[in-house]
């Protein structure tokens, strides 16, 4: 089972943070927040990733090219070239595939643009900006329970994002950023079925959440985890001073 993150997007609202650098690398403590989320996943077993590149996204080439040498100590002997690693950083296990998307490419034509890496029936999606104390396990076996097209993760949020309305369960509409929110949103962590794909184009107007999703719900195939624990999104420069004083004192998602 592969991990789809989708890291393509502007990240406009976080300002000056997103000028230089993509917003998944954004950093909480002195790791990106991407790695912070692909933690979360391995911590489960889960270390195929399959990363959804747009907007600056040969940063995010380069750190991956350069793992090595970013998280480990090392001697470098500049007279043969030869390069002595003396630590080990805790992901050897991890399997990266770094795929350019599209500059301007919508959500849903990004994750169409991924499937020739997929080989399983069922995978993963996540956005590229959250962090959560969700249990992989217990979501995955929530999806193979109910044998409809993909599950998405419902957190509590502030009433800045989007809402879903659902009924026992099962996905009704989506909301878009409504003034009060008493509700859930998509906090990411989905699990679908290859079949998700028969409702995406390759074309970079395809969306994902306005597109592939309300017309799923429309046919009640999708369902909605409602993860009950914490979930935080690094939206705005605020989220980002925030996230890194909960790195300093107490990271609900650190389970590794």
């Amino acid at each position: 089972m592969k991990t789809i993150i989708l890291a393509g997007g502007w990240g406009s609202r976080l300002g000056q943070l997103s000028e230089s650098i993509p917003k998944p690398m954004v950093t909480i403590g002195n790791k990106p927040v991407l790695w912070h989320i692909m933690k979360t996943y391995s911590h489960y077993g889960f270390n195929d990733f399959i990363i959804a590149l747009g907007v600056k996204g040969d940063i995010i080439k380069d750190y991956f090219y350069n793992f090595e040498s970013r998280n480990n100590d090392f001697t470098a002997d500049l007279s043969t070239g030869e390069i002595v690693y003396h630590n080990k950083h805790n992901e050897s296990d991890w399997k990266v595939t770094l795929v350019d998307t599209g500059l301007n490419t919508l959500k849903g034509g990004r994750i169409k643009r991924l499937e020739k890496y997929l080989t399983e029936e069922v995978n993963m999606i996540t956005y590229g900006d959250g962090v959560s104390d969700i249990n992989i396990t217990e979501l995955i076996n929530f999806h193979k329970s109910h044998g409809k097209t993909i599950t998405i993760t419902g957190v509590c949020p502030p009433s800045r994002f989007g809402e879903i309305v659902e009924d026992h369960g099962k996905v009704l509409s989506f909301n878009e950023k409504p003034q009060t929110s008493v509700g859930l949103i998509n906090g990411g962590y989905m699990v679908f079925n290859r079949n998700l794909f028969e409702f995406l184009t390759e074309d970079e107007d395809c969306d994902f959440e306005l597109n592939a999703l309300e017309k799923l719900a429309l046919q009640g195939e999708v369902m909605v985890y409602k993860h009950e624990g914490q979930w935080e999104c690094m939206d705005h420069e605020r989220d980002v001073a925030h996230l890194n004083s909960l790195w300093n004192n107490k990271a609900f998602w650190k389970k590794w």
